[in-house]
């Protein structure tokens, strides 16, 4: 009776379709192990038990269960994949887009950006989680829509508004004039992000370093300080339009030569297409004037609006980084999209730099048919014969943004016909009608404007010495040129105008900073010694950085001057430099005929410390950083990337196992003991263990583990047999 029941038990609850494959294959293993002495109730409660284990795991509405990973370490795969294969077509973006962890990492990114505070995975309230989840499964269904006013699935923490009572004047205000991202947008913007990057960053060109991870302004200029010396006619370029927007069809098949999947793909395209509804110009209306404006409080949560001399920095921006994209409703998304469509351009141009190469065996440098950088003086690494008839003819290209600078090495006619070319390829893939105004070749001795600096040469006359044949040093004197990457004063003097600093040009005098009036003087200084720190930092790679740091401190520290001198009345710059020193560290008066006594005051903790202007005199500004470009440099986290891929590889440690057994760095033993736990994990076939001369009591410990695995596969074979004989 026992066994009919068991056998009708397993029958009825293993061919039913309520049940999961997984519950299935857990009711077949406890049948395996059924023997007389049990009953058919085991194998019930062991069924009841499974379906509530699945039924508990297997929740699709319970974000907790989704969570398998960390969000970090989902994307860290995505880079190690790309790199490790980087040509090959995408076609399965959608699994990375069914990821829930990438969504809450996602989150953590916006919501840091909305409230200016990190958020923890484990602070993130369940019903977050459950909004994050339906708009995870809206973008899945192919329903989100872009630029939604009322209709969210998640609201940003930052968002109190109660939109289902609002009046119809308000929601007529919503809808009809400009409003910032909403908060689910940047959320799909930022996932679209996370997995297009590693994708595309693995495929770019070297020669691009605008909005990529790990390249910034002055990697630019360390290229060009490396590799554009000896080069005497120079094309800059300006694409910034492409920049502006191009057309929905021309991005979507720039896309689709790496990625194949068709929901990112329609997403993407959607929030191209998607109208953004903008403010109409209506006429100023007259401002009337309040009696009483309310003083504003921030919120807890509301972050603080930036300090001066941050806005004073963004002020300081190059013209070639004050342009950044926004396409449509794709936000971050923008910046990438625009090299994917220009890294067409970068492509066409390293064909070029090969086409164009013409090495010359005269050449003391890039006489080899390869061209390699590495080659040159190494005794004097910025010295480059300059270009002549028997000299090498080269060419060099660098994009930053939608600017890019050519440098050519050999005779105009070779720009004139780069410059031709390069016309024809920007109309046809671009659309774009530039001629040869927008595109001028011009000599080095002009000086060539990039990135608030300025590129010229200097000539120098070195003399070279050399053995001859017969052991006799011959000298005769030589002709180079050393490039010069010098810093725009000019450039300097007309951002400080933008910022009401100094008027005048050739005389530049400062103007009082009446926008700090009514800070005190510790925080005034903190401020602009933050402002000076960082023009140091940008102006670290050029040549002139003590004379260009020491003029921008001098116009800070009268603008301060008079700004103190009006603030105090003290009439003049000379009372405000005799009172508060050089630097303006010590403290002004308050009030006329009192002078606190500032260290007792200090000693208490009933003032705060003053810290002077640095950067006072010359001898103070730190030195420029010559410090040479290695060749083939990448960022930090690349080349993370590619050792780890490297030493990931079967071949690499193969080759790094036996390269030590040949130099006997390691015993036979050794040896043997790695190849047995590789054998363990799979990871050698026992044919190649049998290759291998090692002892005889370890293959037979290698064919006992086969025959195990033998035997136990016939077990479980009999044993399906015997279940298919009782249920015939």
């Amino acid at each position: 009776m026992h066994r009919g029941f068991v056998f009708f038990s397993h029958r009825v609850l293993t061919r039913t379709s309520v049940l999961h494959p997984r519950t299935s294959t857990v009711l077949s293993t406890e049948f395996r192990n059924w023997n007389q002495r049990n009953n058919g109730f085991s194998l019930f409660k062991a069924f009841m038990y499974t379906f509530e284990k699945d039924k508990r795991v297997q929740d699709p509405n319970d974000p907790s269960t989704l969570m398998k990973e960390d969000g970090v370490s989902a994307s860290c795969q995505m880079w190690i994949e790309n790199f490790r294969e980087p040509n090959k077509t995408v076609t399965n973006l959608s699994d990375y887009l069914r990821k829930f962890e990438l969504w809450v990492l996602a989150y953590q990114k916006v919501a840091a950006d909305e409230t200016g505070a990190y958020v923890p995975r484990s602070s993130i309230t369940r019903a977050t989680l459950e909004d994050l989840l339906a708009l995870r499964n809206v973008v899945l269904d192919n329903r989100f829509k872009w630029g939604a006013r009322l209709e969210f699935f998640i609201k940003s923490p930052r968002d109190k508004t109660d939109y289902e009572s609002l009046s119809k004047r308000k929601i007529r205000a919503i809808m009809t004039t400009t409003q910032p991202a909403p908060f689910q947008d940047r959320i799909v913007q930022e996932v679209l992000f996370l997995i297009l990057e590693p994708v595309y960053e693995s495929r770019f060109s070297e020669k691009s370093f605008a909005f990529r991870p790990g390249r910034n302004a002055h990697t630019a200029l360390r290229v060009i300080r490396r590799s554009f010396a000896g080069y005497l006619w120079y094309m800059k370029g300006d694409l910034s339009t492409v920049l502006d927007g191009m057309k929905v069809g021309l991005v979507i098949s720039a896309l689709m030569r790496d990625v194949r999947d068709k929901k990112v793909i329609d997403l993407i395209k959607a929030a191209l297409t998607t109208p953004v509804i903008t403010s109409t110009v209506d006429e100023p209306k007259k401002k009337k004037r309040r009696k009483y404006q309310k003083k504003r409080v921030l919120a807890d949560d509301e972050p603080k609006p930036d300090p001066y001399w941050l806005e004073s920095f963004f002020g300081f921006a190059p013209e070639e980084a004050e342009k950044v994209p926004s396409w449509g409703h794709c936000g971050i998304l923008s910046p990438l999209l625009a090299n994917v469509c220009l890294d067409e351009l970068d492509r066409w141009m390293e064909c070029k730099i090969k086409e164009f190469f013409r090495p010359s065996k005269s050449d003391v440098i890039w006489n080899s048919p390869e061209g390699e950088i590495e080659q040159g003086n190494t005794s004097w690494p910025e010295f480059v014969p300059t270009s002549g008839p028997d000299k090498t003819r080269k060419i060099d290209y660098i994009r930053y943004g939608g600017h890019i600078l050519i440098g050519v090495r050999g005779p105009r006619a070779d720009a004139a016909t780069l410059r031709k070319q390069l016309i024809e390829f920007c109309d046809q893939k671009f659309m774009l009608k530039l001629d040869n105004e927008s595109l001028p070749v011009e000599h080095i001795t002009k000086g060539i404007m990039f990135l608030d600096h300025v590129l010229c040469r200097r000539v120098v006359y070195p003399t070279l010495r050399y053995t001859a044949t017969g052991g006799k040093i011959i000298s005769e004197k030589g002709v180079g040129t050393l490039l010069s990457v010098t810093a725009s004063l000019k450039q300097c003097i007309r951002q400080f105008r933008k910022l009401s600093f100094l008027k005048g040009d050739r005389d530049p005098d400062p103007q009082p900073c009446f926008r700090m009036f009514h800070a005190n003087q510790a925080h005034t200084n903190a401020q602009m010694n933050k402002l000076l720190s960082t023009m140091v930092e940008w102006y670290r790679y050029a040549d002139n950085r003590k004379k260009i740091v020491n003029f921008c401190s001098y116009i800070i520290r009268g603008s301060l001057a008079k700004l103190y001198a009006a603030k105090y009345k003290l009439r003049s710059r000379a009372k405000v430099y005799k009172i508060g020193s050089r630097n303006l560290s010590r403290p002004l008066k308050d009030r006329k005929g009192q002078s606190p006594e500032y260290h007792n005051l200090l000693r208490m903790g009933l003032v705060e410390s003053i810290d002077g202007l640095q950067y006072t005199r010359m001898s103070l500004v730190p030195e420029t950083d010559y410090s040479p470009f290695p060749v083939g440099w990448r960022p930090d986290h690349e080349k993370a990337l590619l050792e780890y891929i490297w030493l990931d590889d079967s071949k690499t440690m193969e080759e790094q196992r036996n390269c030590l057994r040949e130099q006997g760095l390691i015993s036979p033993q050794d040896y043997v003991s790695m190849l047995v736990w590789n054998y363990k994990r799979n990871a050698i076939p026992l044919d190649q263990l049998s290759s291998i001369n090692i002892p005889r009591d370890i293959k037979l410990f290698c064919s006992s583990n086969e025959n195990s695995k033998d035997q136990r596969n016939a077990s479980e074979e009999e044993s399906q047999e015997t279940i298919t004989a009782a249920q015939m």
